[in-house]
């Protein structure tokens, strides 16, 4: 792979009763990236050297994926965030940015409502607030179409069985088929997510994040009043992302009770720091290494 820098790290660290793999580089404040499905790491290959100049890069495989534990269970939004918080905490530091993609996001804005003490700044990239998402999937037909996958997710065992059949025409698709700028995706690159996921239990775990999240107690818990972002956020967002509406970022300034911007990226789409690697880096350097929030988000 020669995506891989001499100075990147690879860690395993103990956390809420698991075994996190992390990739770290550099010094300094705390800044973790987590990625969403169907990744690990990988996705954040163009980030973690141009973070690491300035700040301390730990990216883990989430619960479930690539070389981290594969428990049973766990894969709700608290579990996960959970399994965030802890390694905040082992890693040594009490606080950390926290920049989350698709389902790492979703971990993200969790962990910010939840554990709002825990959490310097927050930066979401192409990850509806998990409250907005169920709802626009109760309500917004488009979203609904965006996200067959999801439902279909929802039927135990047999999603994983049949994307495993055809695992290299599924990632080629979900990658390079679902980019805008499709340069972003080489075939060495999508062989490297393929490999990713064929390690025992990967799928499973993959498809319980979505079982997760539609449970029903679930469902009945995304009813109850939102509990307000209180760390500065940052918003970058794919504007062509084929998977999820543009609905999904109305709204996003009542749900935060703190600087927050909201940037969108034109001629991208859901893959937005694979796609855009360098927007990103800039957009996430400037929030990040501002001290004044109100500098960042103006």
């Amino acid at each position: 792979m020669n995506s891989f820098d001499s100075e990147q790290q690879h860690i395993f660290v103990e956390t809420n009763d698991i075994r996190l793999h992390c990739v770290s580089q550099g010094e300094g404040e705390l800044v973790l990236l987590l990625h969403g499905f169907p990744e690990f790491w990988y996705s954040w290959r163009h980030q973690i050297p141009a973070l690491a100049r300035h700040f301390k890069v730990v990216v883990p495989d989430l619960r479930g994926y690539n070389d981290s534990d594969k428990p049973a269970s766990g894969y709700d939004l608290d579990t996960l965030s959970a399994d965030i918080r802890g390694l905040i905490d082992r890693l040594g530091y009490t606080k950390a940015h926290v920049v989350g993609h698709d389902c790492g996001g979703a971990i993200a804005w969790n962990l910010a409502q939840k554990f709002p003490e825990k959490l310097n700044r927050l930066a979401i990239l192409n990850a509806p607030h998990p409250q907005r998402f169920v709802q626009e999937m109760a309500s917004n037909l488009d979203q609904i179409r965006r996200s067959w996958y999801v439902l279909a997710f929802q039927v135990p065992g047999i999603p994983e069985w049949l994307i495993r059949q055809n695992l290299k025409d599924f990632v080629k698709n979900v990658f390079q088929g679902q980019a805008v700028r499709k340069g972003a995706f080489s075939a060495e690159e999508t062989k490297i997510y393929q490999t990713a996921l064929e390690k025992p239990g990967v799928l499973a775990a993959a498809m319980n994040y979505y079982q997760q999240m539609f449970h029903p107690q679930r469902l009945w818990n995304w009813g109850q009043k939102l509990e307000p972002v209180t760390v500065p956020t940052l918003v970058l967002w794919g504007e062509e992302d084929a998977f999820l509406s543009h609905k999904l970022v109305e709204g996003l300034d009542r749900l935060i009770t703190a600087p927050f911007k909201l940037k969108l990226v034109p001629n991208c789409g859901h893959w937005i720091q694979q796609e855009a690697p360098q927007t990103v880096n800039r957009e996430l350097l400037s929030f990040l290494r501002t001290s004044s929030p109100s500098l960042a988000l103006a």
